[in-house]
């Protein structure tokens, strides 16, 4: 679709109305962009053992996720703080703070399911498509009349996430993110009760380690919102995995790396 105009207005219940002005072509594009953007600046965790075991989590995950089929891959930040996002197209980061504040494999699950969940969703593209109009306006309409409007709309919304404008998805995609990833999480054999147990965890941080939680309160709503929501969303009765030796070994493996870096200080 990236070699021809492909504008999609779709009604909202909101009477608003939503203009989807990125393909998914183009939206795996400047995912790719924007990921070898983010290794720049980005310390990565160099275990093996490590990543191919998130890897394996992620994969497992994406492989249930709904609608377009994206190259999921996923990447863990030597940060200690909290926090996992997703880049337009497929690409995951979470941070080794995340895995090790996840107290079982559900709840590391919940984390890249809610990510996954993002995308599946093409929550980026959408957001991408509201920064071109915002800053376009009626200019852009007239360039998509030409042969090369989608490329110029993808090239505009690179441009936006390389330069470091990460995209602050809203509540509504908040929401979804969670009751979408917990469904995932299900389907992919994980009980969807680990994502609530995570935001419980984030809860019982924020009193111990108040500064690792705060680049996850700037992204994402209160915890205690979330977990109302997904309490209404998934079954009453746990079911699916909950733990894995595996999990264990690799948060313990974790633990004797040298410390990761903070988010917030300077190296």
């Amino acid at each position: 679709m990236s070699g021809r105009v492909g504008v999609m207005l779709t009604l909202c219940t909101s009477s608003m109305v939503a203009i989807q002005l990125v393909s998914v072509a183009d939206e795996i594009t400047i995912g790719r962009q924007t990921q070898a953007e983010t290794r720049k600046t980005t310390p990565e965790l160099s275990d093996s053992s490590v990543r191919a075991y998130v890897t394996k989590i992620g994969n497992q995950l994406g492989g249930q996720a709904r609608g377009e089929k994206y190259p999921y891959s996923f990447s863990i930040a030597d940060y200690r703080e909290i926090n996992a996002f997703a880049l337009p197209g497929g690409p995951v980061w979470v941070n080794r703070g995340a895995i090790q504040a996840a107290g079982t494999e559900s709840q590391l699950a919940g984390i890249l399911a809610h990510e996954v969940a993002h995308v599946a969703q093409r929550h980026a593209a959408q957001q991408l498509s509201n920064m071109i109009v915002t800053n376009m306006g009626m200019t852009l309409f007239s360039a998509l009349l030409g042969n090369t409007g989608a490329a110029m709309a993808a090239n505009i919304a690179a441009r936006y996430v390389a330069g470091g404008t990460f995209l602050k998805f809203s509540r509504d995609d908040e929401d979804e993110a969670d009751r979408v990833g917990a469904d995932i999480m299900a389907r992919a054999g994980w009980d969807p009760h680990g994502m609530i147990d995570l935001l419980e965890t984030v809860r019982e941080q924020e009193k111990r380690d108040p500064s690792s939680v705060e680049v996850f309160f700037s992204n994402h709503p209160a915890p205690k919102d979330r977990i109302a929501l997904l309490a209404q969303a998934v079954p009453a009765k746990r079911s699916g995995k909950r733990d894995s030796a595996e999990f264990q070994s690799v948060r313990a493996r974790l633990r004797k790396l040298p410390p990761a870096r903070s988010m917030t200080k300077k190296q």
